[in-house]
């Protein structure tokens, strides 16, 4: 439809016609930037994602070698829900794009003198609890009933807000609740109301992995993450994670997306408090200059804000960054193996040293750890497609601290060798001569690779301290149309969050849009 000067776009049901095709340009193209993306063109914006890399995803990237296909990143699938939530604004299905199987034992656990598989059947994980320690069964529906609210809440309430403002939380039924969630009690003493046996509350404390922080330092209202792992479930998209970020991509595609890769970001140009464009370098360090009616920050908020803009128009100092928590960095390894393994799970979790006191590492004293925990991925026991026929896919994580020094190869294969002995004591079967692929990545890969801010992984940690509010903005204080995405903003760390981000930054990218545009009358 024209009228008047040039061609009327309808930016969504809830937004006028413009004068102009607006422009977005999003930097980065991990899972919010994706997310963000398909956002703002069906919103009807024409939007460019300029990416570092040379395919999309960010740290979801994948990696293929030599006949095997490795997660680089995110290698779990929570909270399912989230994933069809975002394909179906769209008018779109999960099973448009990829294959959904459910995981049965959700996972494996190595404790020090025994295993224990974690099965997807709620009466029989009632029995385990059962069997570990009497009355604990009961203990655990009443556990599970209170995070069953804590994430409804925390879902419908909570984290689709973008926390600009404490009024978004002036709710009637967050308010009547504010007891019920938790907000004020860690994870630690939570759990240790319902639980005694070591093993059941490191079971529970472990999706606060998932979240950055020490348990005793995690909101209580963070045991919603109980409820996703033990109801919702533990899944696997057919072909890896990766299946994932291809789904999002070809959806961005027939939305009209353009995607811009090896595009390496170098400044967002400002004026009057207001950026107009960005400028990025292509692989011959030529420079190219887009220019914009709203700048979207997907890749890492420190980064973008440290390095992109001029001092006056950053909105956190450096003082501010260092005083962050952030979530936890890794040691990765990627291993194919020449033969089949025996009784091994998709995901094992090696927790056969001290706990607490690897946490510590991590979170108080900052130090490479002596004696680490460490998880495993072994997707070809569940997808025939991520190695050849005969073969076995291992994807090696070790959590480490931000800000590490010290990262070298040599210090890597110190490490790979520490967790393969007991990987091969704990399962009985011998690794080591059956490698034949083996590539390692780090914290200085991340600093590379991602502009990592510390090198961290997993982005900033859910403390009381950073949570809604009290997290980055995810618009800019100083430049009006700059907004940020992320697992550094709200609502935080994880995939499913990052989905949500996107969500979340686009609808206040177009509200800018929708009152600093001159709008045009239908009909």
């Amino acid at each position: 439809m024209s009228c008047g000067r040039g061609i009327a776009y309808r930016v969504d049901r809830q937004y006028p016609y413009f004068h102009h095709l607006k422009k977005a340009v999003i930097i980065g193209s991990g899972f919010a930037g994706l997310s963000v993306a398909c956002f703002m063109a069906k919103a009807g914006l024409d939007t460019t994602v300029l990416e570092k890399q040379d395919m999309p995803g960010g740290r979801a990237r994948k990696l293929a070698a030599d006949g095997f296909v490795f997660d680089m990143g995110p290698s779990w699938y929570w909270m399912p829900e989230v994933f069809e939530r975002f394909f179906s604004f769209f008018d779109k299905k999960v099973a448009d794009y990829y294959q959904l199987d459910r995981l049965d034992p959700s996972y494996r656990i190595y404790w020090p003198d025994c295993r224990m598989d974690i099965p997807a059947d709620y009466t029989a994980l009632r029995k385990l609890f059962e069997s570990i320690e009497a009355g604990s069964a009961g203990r655990l529906d009443q556990f599970m009933m209170e995070a069953e609210y804590k994430y409804k809440v925390g879902i419908n309430k909570l984290v689709y807000k973008p926390g600009l403002s404490l009024t978004e939380f002036l709710d009637m039924d967050l308010l009547k609740g504010i007891f019920k969630l938790d907000v004020f009690t860690s994870m630690k003493e939570h759990i240790g109301k319902y639980f005694k046996n070591i093993r059941l509350r490191q079971l529970m404390e472990f999706p606060t992995l998932f979240l950055g922080a020490l348990a005793e330092d995690t909101p209580a209202l963070y045991s919603l993450m109980n409820y996703a792992d033990i109801k919702l479930g533990t899944w696997y998209p057919q072909g890896g994670m990766y299946k994932v970020v291809e789904g999002m991509y070809s959806l961005a595609k027939e939305l009209g997306v353009k995607f811009l890769f090896d595009m390496d970001v170098s400044e967002i140009k400002v004026a009057d408090r207001k950026a107009n464009g960005v400028v990025a370098k292509d692989p011959w360090l030529e420079e190219h200059f887009y220019d914009a009616d709203v700048v979207i920050g997907a890749a890492d908020y420190h980064y973008l804000e440290m390095n992109l803009l001029p001092k006056k128009s950053r909105t956190y100092s450096k003082e501010y960054w260092d005083s962050r928590v952030m979530a936890p960095s890794c040691l990765l390894y990627f291993v194919g193996l020449n033969r089949k393994l025996k009784d091994i799970r998709h995901h094992s979790l090696f927790f056969d040293t001290d706990f607490n006191e690897h946490g510590k590492e991590i979170y108080r004293t900052g130090k490479w750890p002596e004696d680490p925990l460490f998880y495993v991925c072994t997707a070809s026991v569940t997808d025939r497609t991520v190695a050849t026929a005969g073969n076995e896919n291992l994807f090696f994580l070790i959590p480490v601290a931000t800000g590490l020094q010290g990262d070298t190869e040599e210090l890597r294969e110190t490490y790979f060798q520490k967790i393969l002995t007991r990987f091969e004591e704990k399962t009985g079967q011998s690794v080591r001569d059956a490698i034949i692929y083996k590539k390692t990545y780090s914290v200085s890969n991340f600093l590379n690779d991602y502009n990592s801010f510390k090198g961290n992984a997993y982005g900033l940690a859910n403390t009381l301290r950073q949570t809604a509010i009290l997290k980055p903005s995810c618009r800019s204080n100083k430049i009006k149309n700059v907004f940020f995405t992320g697992q550094l903003t709200v609502p935080g760390p994880g995939v499913p969050p990052s989905l949500i981000s996107g969500e979340v930054v686009a609808r206040e990218a177009l509200k800018y849009l929708n009152n600093h545009s001159t709008p045009l009358k239908s009909g």
